[in-house]
């Protein structure tokens, strides 16, 4: 197989394409950071109580008709509950005063047969409150969040065989426009299963449309850029979208407005179809020679160098076309037994990543009393985790890199149930410290995965890989819920499983200094199972290129 970044080298790796197509796909980017945690705010349970029908009471038996309980060690009001009218209705009728003439506990309650109120303190509306997931309903609210991550899950499913099979470019925008349009039909969802159908479909796109931008970038750009783009570009784009989305929602705290507002923001990179374009990677492993020699003399001009009058010679064009012959999917990740191991051991990794990433993300609510400040501090944590994860792959081997990350937030995790009560400071520090390990090895994989799998099957692997991940952040929203008997137990299984993952990164190969490889053939090794700590020496490096 050629080496392929030597031969297209003649385009330049840091010139006017290479800018436009890293402006134009980090921006299309930033619309996923607004939409993944939307529902931190969409589907937010507002206090509430059952609501008071206009009926002849008294001042005192009006504030008395809720009963109070105790929930999570404290006093309030019941949120599903009412004493019953007709009775308190006669009692006040009689003159008799609550709280003194009669025994409040002694009243028989009833559930909130007229609704409930809702406090506007914070919100307007969520849709909580749209469709009443409270009490008896209040299983579908957490639901809603599990349909949203499942659909992520079915996305990366499907992103792989359609990205390999009909393009980067077709799949990328084709699932931008169903991401636009399906929350646009959200906003106007009149149940909360229509919402919740959409919401999936949602889930479906957006993890579609990123990985197949991430794919399309990675293909397309070349040497320092590509990784530039792969491990800080796009991530930074996907955290200011996020950054953005607190803000977004302290100004439109109903809803459908804060919807209707993210529905352009997805809907503006539909134009950018008619500058982007095709992975002549890609086009080659499909055996389009003429097309792929066509966009790089394309490319050439807008550059304004001079394209050599045969790109691909007769020898190459016969390699790619004998590829084309060879149908791959997703059982070539598990074929051999070197793709086996390394499948499963990047399975772990994902998984793991997935699990920490979106277990401390939706418990960051915890962190402070307002969820936007909340939603601010865990976007906000993210960027220099980009910014190190950038660093790392600009100057660092990859594996002992990825094995850093691990040891750090399991350690940081692990810590967390030493700090004493009163440094509840210093405890905010180490979970935004187990935030910034996942953040950086989500980032760190993304581009170590791509270097490792060829380009017939990267965008399978990615996909196909990512599935144990999303069930990963699938389970994520119930990591916190079995802290009710033991609070530091979320901790302490995180980090376990943590450390665990950090242990079987030292049998990853070492991709640091390589081209990427075009065949199945050029894959790099597994490294041995039987001792980790012996360690062989790496092959040379590639000097063609310098990587980042």
């Amino acid at each position: 197989m050629m080496n392929y970044e030597s031969v297209v080298a003649f385009v330049g790796q840091w010139r006017c394409f290479q800018k436009l197509i890293f402006f134009l796909l980090c921006t299309s980017i930033v619309p996923n950071g607004l939409v993944s945690f939307n529902i931190v705010f969409v589907g937010d349970n507002p206090d509430h109580h059952c609501r008071i029908p206009e009926v002849n009471l008294t001042q005192e038996w009006l504030n008395a008709t809720i009963p109070e309980e105790v929930v999570n060690g404290k006093l309030g009001r019941s949120k599903c509950s009412r004493y019953r009218l007709d009775v308190i209705r006669n009692l006040s009728d009689q003159g008799l005063v609550p709280g003194r003439d009669v025994n409040l506990t002694s009243l028989e309650q009833e559930g909130c047969l007229d609704g409930w109120t809702y406090s506007k303190e914070t919100y307007q509306s969520t849709i909580v409150t749209e469709f009443d997931l409270v009490c008896s309903n209040q299983w579908k609210a957490p639901l809603t969040s599990t349909i949203y991550l499942l659909g992520l899950l079915v996305g990366a499913l499907i992103t792989g065989p359609l990205s390999d099979r009909f393009g980067r470019k077709p799949v990328f925008f084709a699932m931008m426009a169903v991401q636009a349009f399906s929350v646009l039909i959200q906003v106007l969802s009149v149940s909360w299963t229509m919402f919740s159908i959409f919401f999936c479909i949602n889930g479906i796109a957006r993890i579609s449309s990123y990985i197949s931008c991430f794919v399309l970038g990675t293909e397309i750009l070349t040497g320092k850029v590509r990784v530039l783009f792969s491990s800080l570009g796009i991530c930074l784009s996907f955290a200011m979208g996020y950054m953005l989305l607190p803000l977004f929602a302290y100004f439109l705290r109903d809803w459908k407005s804060l919807l209707f507002a993210i529905f352009p923001t997805n809907l503006m990179s539909l134009f950018f179809w008619w500058f982007v374009p095709e992975s002549p990677r890609w086009l080659l492993s499909q055996g389009r020679v003429a097309e792929a020699d066509a966009i790089l003399r394309k490319v050439a001009r807008m550059n304004n160098v001079e394209a050599p009058e045969i790109i691909f010679d007769e020898t190459t064009l016969t390699k790619e076309k004998t590829t084309t012959r060879v149908q791959h999917n997703v059982f070539d990740l598990v074929k051999t037994r070197h793709i086996r191991k390394i499948t499963l051991i990047i399975c772990l990794v994902w998984f793991t990543l997935r699990f920490g990433y979106y277990g401390l993300t939706l418990n960051t609510s915890q962190l402070h009393a307002n969820p936007y400040i909340s939603c601010f501090m865990s976007a906000a944590i993210e960027i220099p985790a980009y910014v190190f994860a950038w660093l790392a792959l600009q100057y660092c081997r990859r594996r002992p890199v990825t094995i850093l990350v691990f040891f750090t937030g399991s350690l940081a995790l692990f810590l967390i149930q030493l700090v004493p009560e009163h440094l509840s400071g210093l405890a905010v520090a180490l979970e935004l410290m187990g935030k910034f390990t996942f953040t950086a090895g989500v980032c760190l994989l993304y581009v170590y995965g791509a270097e490792i799998y060829p380009t017939v099957l990267r965008s399978t692997a990615t996909g196909t890989c990512g599935i144990l991940s999303r069930v990963g952040s699938s389970v994520a929203p119930f990591l916190f819920s079995i802290g009710d008997s033991f609070e530091y137990l979320p901790y302490i299984l995180l980090g376990t499983l943590t450390l665990a993952t950090g242990v079987a990164s030292f049998f990853l190969p070492e991709t640091f200094g390589k081209q990427l490889p075009q065949s199945i053939e050029e894959m790099p090794k597994a490294r041995s199972l039987k001792c980790p700590m012996k360690t062989k020496k790496d092959p040379p490096k590639v000097i063609s290129e310098s990587p980042l």
